[in-house]
């Protein structure tokens, strides 16, 4: 029997942190994606409108920096993607979160709120990722998240949202062309969809509290699990979608929502 002490287990070294950039990150979802990738340790650049909500998110966070822009600007994909190369070091990770909502009948619509729905929700992350596709694809390739939503899913309608819906179905769509085209170049595209978060985010958009409470309760009441989500809930699954275990997957869109696209 050989007293030669045992061999130290052997362990991999911790994984390089990463850079992750997250549009709409003032608030709701985009605030709880940055701080959960900030938990784990990567540097976040939070994009969005107002530099005080931006400046809410990252207090109490050394590693996430803000950048106050309008994302439908000429010059804010290039801006955006320059700040994340200088601050970050590059990008590993883009979330496209950035959403303008607009709860309005055809009959009402009118062409300022079209061109605000498909220019924030489908226009911003297509150009804001044609813009960072060299910074994605550097050090062996990163991941593209669009955030879209469960009720744009599969055949389901969406009375009184069908541009807001069409532009997250589309949203989806692009995030299936992604994951072939870009593949070559080692960057990954996926989907999250998310069915009602009490994110605040209808709020925002001018819903009164009593209407916000009344969505809530009956959206609650028709999911299968009796409950809306939560902006965690939907940032966990981004965060783990984006690690390097899950390398093999790509043009997947993961429906969050307690089960209501099923019913």
């Amino acid at each position: 029997m050989s007293d030669a002490a045992p061999l130290p287990p052997v362990t991999a070294p911790p994984p390089a942190p990463r850079s992750v950039v997250v549009t709409g990150g003032g608030s709701g979802i985009g605030r709880a994606i940055a701080h959960a990738f900030a938990d784990e340790g990567a540097a976040v650049l939070v994009v969005g409108r107002t530099a005080a909500d931006l400046a809410g998110t990252a207090k109490g966070y050394d590693t996430i920096r803000t950048l106050a822009v309008d994302l439908t600007g000429a010059d804010a994909p290039r801006e955006v993607v320059e700040t994340a190369v200088r601050e970050l070091g590059g990008i590993d990770v883009l979330v496209n979160n950035a959403a303008a909502l607009g709860h309005r009948a055809l009959a009402d619509v009118d062409p300022e709120q079209v061109a605000a729905q498909l220019g924030t929700n489908l226009a911003v992350p297509v150009l804001l990722t044609r813009a960072a596709l060299d910074a994605l694809a550097a050090d062996g390739g990163g991941t593209v998240v669009n955030i879209g939503s469960s009720g744009a899913r599969g055949s389901r309608a969406w009375p009184g949202n069908s541009v807001y819906g069409a532009a997250k179905a589309a949203l989806d769509f692009l995030t299936r062309s992604w994951a072939v085209e870009l593949a070559p170049r080692g960057i990954r595209a996926v989907g999250v969809a998310p069915g009602l978060v009490d994110s605040g985010f209808a709020e925002r958009a001018g819903m009164s509290p009593e209407q916000y409470d009344g969505m809530l309760h009956h959206v609650g009441a028709l999911t299968p699990q009796g409950r809306v989500g939560t902006p965690q809930e939907i940032a966990w699954w981004v965060t783990h979608l984006t690690r390097p275990e899950a390398s093999h997957l790509t043009g997947a869109v993961l429906p969050v929502d307690g089960g209501l696209s099923l019913t």
